[in-house]
């Protein structure tokens, strides 16, 4: 026993030797990955005020819709019929459904509404990036890519606002080769799972999509609800892992291309309602984060200095050098914004607060003793304690065991009451977001809307810690059950 408590402290005793030069390390980091979020005050700002608005297009698109649709009957033909009911000529768009792995009557419910329907079984290949890829294989065979100009992707549980597809039409026709839309929630008050769902997709639309649509930058594709050119396919879809939207985004902007949004085009879809199948889905959704991070992370990273490096040589020759100078700045720009979402910088920091704050420091206190400041923060929360204790909150602990051991639940403490701040920061975000769209939220009483904006903190919360459980776990794609008969008239009468 004497021997191992020996062996523990000269460990103990050597990692915090090392804290010093290791700390060093750690703040260079830390700086490192601040300078990627630098800019979000101003993204910020500009979203409050404004987004792009798209001129009437002079030009009807000729479009595909893509569906992929796994054991779908119950909502699909709700979609299906939204569609129809557009008022964009019914000749220049064709509806294509991928019954994926289905065992229900989705693709007869499909056919019977107009939609070409393929069916794809195969159980190796089970995510929605599989299913895009089977669909694209089938059209280039049948149709041809080029047939379409663009392509609209959307999930068998949407619904569409009626003048959906020509407002998207506008900015396809000013140019736009990608392109993203207002995301709603066709049961936002069903519960506090699907508010904290809906909020967030509302607070994507003001904090990153409107800004960086305005700057002529590349937001973030999220799933469904988007369009984008023909020449992006042309050959073939190749996203298939956990998280198809990050990948394609990611890539598209390693590219060159801009990724734009339009606040007027507006769609819905049902938002989960059950916390474990809410965790889940986020589970899955850091891994795809994490995967997008791995594939793509390096080429965005080389762009920002070396400017596109997929572009073919002379693939701007003849262009004006001010053009090509104004285009080169924004593609690393891009390239630059694109990366300071993908990076995993919450999993990153939370590992090496672990590994240098908790451990060589409370190691180091081992000499030196601990002096931990509970209250010491400029957060509201610290703020305030220190204010109703009378700046009491200094905890100091003689050298040795006890240090090593006070030090490293103290700090663990310090750190889970910054978190809570900041959470709890974003009851803020929701009341903010209740006030800018109140005319696309459908009325519910205040007291629902208050129990809505303190619990959608938790939507954050679960993120980061699915983000520490995808990284050690392996992740599945899991079918999210959609149950919801509301039809989008049902929407529009309120």
């Amino acid at each position: 026993m004497f021997h191992f408590l020996s062996v523990i402290t000269s460990i103990v005793e050597k990692l915090g030797e090392w804290y010093t030069p290791v700390n060093a390390v750690y703040r260079w980091v830390l700086a490192f990955l601040s300078l990627f979020n630098v800019h979000y005050l101003a993204f910020f700002i500009i979203g409050l005020f404004f987004t792009r608005k798209f001129p009437e297009a002079k030009k009807h698109h000729r479009y595909a819709i893509l569906i992929p649709a796994r054991n779908e009957e119950t909502v699909i033909g709700n979609l299906l019929k939204s569609i129809e009911r557009q008022d964009y000529p019914k000749e220049c768009l064709t509806v294509f459904v991928v019954a994926d792995n289905c065992t229900d009557q989705t693709a007869d419910i499909a056919r019977g509404l107009g939609a070409v329907c393929y069916e794809h079984q195969n159980p190796n290949e089970r995510t929605k990036g599989y299913a895009l890829k089977y669909l694209f294989e089938r059209i280039e065979e049948d149709y041809g890519i080029e047939s379409f100009e663009g392509y609209f992707v959307f999930d068998a549980d949407n619904l569409l606002n009626r003048d959906y597809i020509s407002r998207m039409n506008d900015a396809f026709d000013a140019g736009e080769k990608i392109i993203t839309s207002y995301r709603n929630s066709k049961n936002f008050d069903e519960n506090w799972v699907s508010a904290s769902y809906a909020l967030h997709w509302i607070r994507s639309s003001r904090l990153k999509h409107r800004a960086r649509s305005v700057l002529h930058l590349a937001t973030n594709i999220q799933g469904t609800g988007f369009l984008f050119a023909s020449e992006l396919v042309r050959n073939g879809w190749k996203y298939v892992s956990l998280t198809e939207d990050r990948a394609f985004t990611a890539d598209a902007v390693a590219h060159g291309y801009a990724i734009s949004y339009n606040h007027e085009a507006m769609f819905y879809d049902e938002q989960p309602t059950d916390l474990k199948i809410a965790f889940r889905q986020r589970i899955r959704w850091s891994k795809g984060h994490l995967q997008a991070f791995v594939e793509t992370g390096w080429y965005l990273f080389l762009n920002i200095f070396v400017g596109n490096v997929f572009r073919k040589k002379g693939e701007n020759k003849g262009k004006p050098v001010g053009e090509r100078i104004v285009e080169g700045i924004r593609h690393r720009f891009a390239a630059y914004d694109t990366l300071s979402q993908l990076i995993p910088a919450a999993l990153i920091r939370a590992i090496l607060y672990i590994f240098v704050t908790v451990l060589f420091m409370s190691c180091h206190c081992y000499e030196s003793g601990a002096s931990v400041e509970l209250f010491g923060g400029g957060d509201w929360i610290s703020t305030a304690v220190r204010f109703l204790s009378g700046g009491k909150g200094n905890v100091t602990i003689s050298p040795g065991m006890r240090a090593v051991l006070g030090n490293a639940g103290l700090t663990f403490f310090v750190f889970f009451l910054s978190r809570i701040q900041i959470e709890l920061g974003n009851i803020f975000i929701g009341i903010y977001l209740f006030i800018t769209d109140r005319n696309r939220i459908p009325k519910m009483p205040l007291k629902r809307k208050i129990w809505f904006v303190l619990t959608w903190p938790t939507f954050d919360l679960f993120y980061r810690y699915s983000m520490y459980i995808a990284l050690f776990t392996k992740v599945t794609w899991k079918q999210i059950p959609h149950t919801s008969n509301v039809t989008i008239e049902d929407l529009e009468n309120g």
